[in-house]
């Protein structure tokens, strides 16, 4: 590779470095809009410029450095693999500028500065109410954003940057993840009245033989939990519909069409009763962990947003151990 010197120091040459060199923070806002909304003339909209300027601002941008950034069809546009990868990294430096921002303007107030979080719905249900009132108590400067979603979305967003952490059902790390375990759950049967004994809190496995199952599709890690722990049990396991939507499915549990298997916590914030029991002979357990990319330098709002975390699944894990007792 070619190289220059300057001021003694000899520094490897790069065709893309001088559009580096000139990257404007106010180009990587109007990229990552574009990208987010998926079309040029509702991210001007959105940034109050016409959209002949933004669509120039963005081909200068592609001119520069050489690659294009964005698929253009007649549905709106997309990310190209470059496109991504500016992306993931003008989310983390918007964000961390942002925290900037805020920490100058609050010095010695606290944390201060955004902070995304993901959620899988069975864990929203329990944990995202009691998160957002915490963190507006205790760190006021925080500004909170949730995403609620099936984990395989959650992975995806956690992937391109536009979460700081999630929960997920994992135990271990991951390719470009880091997992810290917060406790481990048992997941009930809902429904199944005919199945067993209705008034007990156990219900065997061995009993859910044929019954007809709403479950999220095969992507879903609780699907293959499930399929797994059925399979490995000789249980035969009917699933009528793959849903992967949490109210869907407990609707059809309500009307008697169907049951399935989910976490012991979502009994407890249902809104109207429903009979769920812990699946036993064998339990189906999963690591709940908090979800970091590896190698990003946590802001003060990530950090405090993951101790606020860790404490409210302390004080989960603590009443589900309470009731199952």
């Amino acid at each position: 590779m070619a190289s220059e010197v300057r001021f003694g120091v000899r520094k490897p040459t790069c065709p893309h470095l001088h559009w580096i060199d000139a990257l404007e923070l106010r180009q990587l806002r109007y990229f990552v809009n574009v990208v987010d909304m998926g079309s040029l003339s509702k991210a001007a909209v959105l940034l109050a410029v016409s959209q002949p300027s933004l669509s120039q601002q963005i081909a200068a941008m592609e001119h520069d450095l050489g690659v294009p950034l964005l698929l253009r069809s007649a549905t709106g546009v997309k990310p190209t693999d470059a496109g991504a990868k500016l992306y993931r990294h003008a989310r983390i430096v918007l964000r961390q500028m942002q925290e900037l921002a805020a920490d100058i303007a609050d010095e010695g107030s606290g944390a201060v500065g955004p902070v995304a979080v993901g959620l899988p719905t069975s864990i929203a249900s329990v944990l995202a109410v009691p998160l957002v009132e915490r963190l507006r108590h205790d760190h006021p400067g925080v500004k909170l954003q949730l995403f609620e979603s099936f984990s395989g979305y959650l992975n995806e967003l956690l992937a391109n940057g536009r979460l700081d952490m999630a929960i997920l059902f994992r135990g271990s790390d991951a390719p470009g993840m880091t997992v810290r375990p917060l406790f481990t759950e048992q997941l009930s049967v809902f429904g199944a009245p005919g199945i067993g004994d209705p008034e007990a809190t156990t219900c065997d496995l061995a009993s859910l033989a044929d019954v007809p199952m709403v479950l999220p599709d095969r992507t879903n890690g609780l699907r293959l939990l499930v399929e797994q722990a059925f399979s490995e049990a000789g249980v035969p396991l009917n699933v009528m519909s793959d849903i992967d939507s949490l109210p869907v499915m407990m609707k059809l549990v309500r009307n008697g069409t169907a049951a399935t298997i989910n976490s012991s916590g979502v009994a407890r914030v249902a809104e109207t009763p429903i009979l769920s029991r812990r699946l036993v002979n064998p339990a189906i357990n999963r690591t709940v962990g908090l979800c970091l990319p590896t190698g990003i330098p946590q802001t003060a709002a990530a950090l405090a947003a993951e101790e606020t975390i860790r404490t409210l699944a302390r004080e989960h894990a603590a009443i589900w151990d309470k009731a199952t007792d």
